[in-house]
């Protein structure tokens, strides 16, 4: 029964965040020739009320300036996990009005600062940098092999994470 189990919760964990597809690229180039591309607002949907940054430098830059925590969203259009989290977080008025105090980040592709991927390169995952520049390993979601996944049942853990990382500045700042 124990070993049962085991196979079922791996399962689960392996459902919940979506593989970076290597043929990411072909499908792209199909796509926009079939439909035109809208332009896309920083927001990308996270929450248009909000100030987005357009990239990992000026987000890192903002963070030391204005002694803020950095939250960067990593995620992909055509994945239904990111997808699905995007519209519990866009329509979560405590979320959107907690993100207002943070530095804020949402991005499609990856850096090559491979500080923003500590255990995989899998979307979608959330991190926070507190203004110190330091990828804060120590503020996780519930899974032990996705470290930084989120489920949109898992939206008031990502709540109290976001608490937690505006409570680390004051305490070490």
């Amino acid at each position: 029964a124990m070993e049962k189990s085991y196979v079922s919760v791996l399962l689960l964990l392996v459902a919940i965040s979506c593989v970076l597809a290597k043929d990411v690229g072909k499908k792209e180039i199909k796509e926009t020739s079939t439909k035109p591309k809208l332009p896309q607002t920083l927001s990308r949907g996270w929450g248009d009320q909000l100030i987005w940054t357009q990239t990992y430098e000026e987000a890192l830059f903002r963070a030391k300036s204005s002694n803020k925590p950095l939250m960067i969203i990593h995620h992909l259009d055509d994945c239904p996990h990111s997808q699905a989290l995007k519209k519990v977080f866009a329509e979560n008025k405590e979320i959107q009005k907690l993100a207002e105090k943070f530095i804020l980040l949402n991005l499609v592709y990856e850096t090559t600062d491979k500080n923003l991927a500590p255990d995989g390169q899998y979307v979608p995952r959330i991190l926070f940098i507190d203004p110190s520049l330091t990828v804060r390993a120590d503020i996780t979601g519930r899974y032990s092999n996705r470290l930084y996944a989120y489920e949109p049942s898992d939206i008031s853990l990502l709540h109290s994470n976001m608490q937690k990382a505006l409570k680390l500045l004051k305490t070490e700042l």
